[in-house]
């Protein structure tokens, strides 16, 4: 998996920068495993605009991904590497031998042809999920979940992973991509590996056509509107803005959100880095 860097022969390919897709082996979906994804364009029940900056974008369709893995008796074969425009990792298409087929997040490495299995007493390689209760410390791992049997809630996105550091108890202690430190509990599941497409960061989209093929619309700052319209806005001249804040007026740059009474802080052993 690379990138692939554009010869600046027109304006909006001078600072592109997007993936070579040479790890992607078909380009037509399995379509038993396909959903109408309605385009809500950041409009709720009533029309009115919730999420602003969204709008447009290319029609998909959803890709229903098995995050539980949870097919124990038997083994599956991975079929084909796919390209997913709902996430940033590469998807593979298994058939199980009893012919059933699933989509899963491809691990980084996942080859056509290779053999997955999952569940209790399987070998931990890479592809394989199994409780982390029989995953050895320092391990890579990906698609975590946090309740039994709930389905992967972390380390899903291009390239991400997290580091099993030990086990107490009933706990397993996991270092997360963004730098925290938490426990979970071992019965739950996460797969070997990490996610496939790590260079996923280095792309740059060039213009903001390929924005709008993505379903993003332009975004204003809040610096350039007028005080009514935003916390940052109004001045004469170019005014920096004051205390950065978004729009409802809350402080960003350090500003905690996070309820300070959460039942999962007892989970946590070190919060995220900075």
């Amino acid at each position: 998996m690379a990138v692939r860097k554009f010869k600046p022969v027109t304006p909006g390919q001078r600072n592109k920068v997007i993936s070579t897709f040479e790890e992607i082996t078909t380009k037509t979906p399995h379509k038993a495993l396909l959903e109408p994804l309605k385009s809500t364009g950041g409009r709720n029940n009533t029309g009115q605009m919730t999420v602003r900056y969204r709008g447009g974008g290319h029609k998909r369709m959803y890709r229903i991904i098995d995050f539980r893995r949870d097919k124990d008796e038997c083994t599956a074969k991975v079929l084909t590497i796919e390209y997913d425009p709902n996430r940033s990792a590469r998807i593979a298409l298994v058939e199980y031998t009893d012919g059933e087929k699933r989509y899963i997040i491809a691990p980084d490495g996942i080859k056509v042809g290779q053999v997955i299995a999952s569940g209790k007493g399987v070998a931990p390689e890479v592809g394989n999920a199994l409780p982390l209760s029989e995953i050895p410390v320092g391990t890579l791992v990906h698609n975590i979940e946090l309740r039994p049997g709930q389905g992967a809630a972390m380390a899903r996105s291009a390239g991400t992973f997290a580091q099993l550091a030990a086990r107490e108890g009933d706990h397993a202690v996991l270092r997360l991509p963004s730098g925290e430190t938490r426990m979970v509990l071992v019965t739950c599941r996460a797969t070997v590996g990490t996610v496939s497409n790590p260079d996923h960061g280095l792309e740059s989209h060039g213009k903001a056509g390929r924005r709008r093929h993505l379903g993003r619309r332009p975004h204003n700052r809040g610096v350039v509107m007028n005080p009514v319209d935003h916390p940052m806005g109004g001045g004469e001249g170019r005014a920096s803005g004051g205390h950065p804040r978004s729009r409802k007026g809350l402080p960003a740059k350090g500003y905690k959100t996070r309820n300070p009474k959460a039942a999962s802080n007892k989970f946590i052993i070190e919060r995220r880095k900075k």
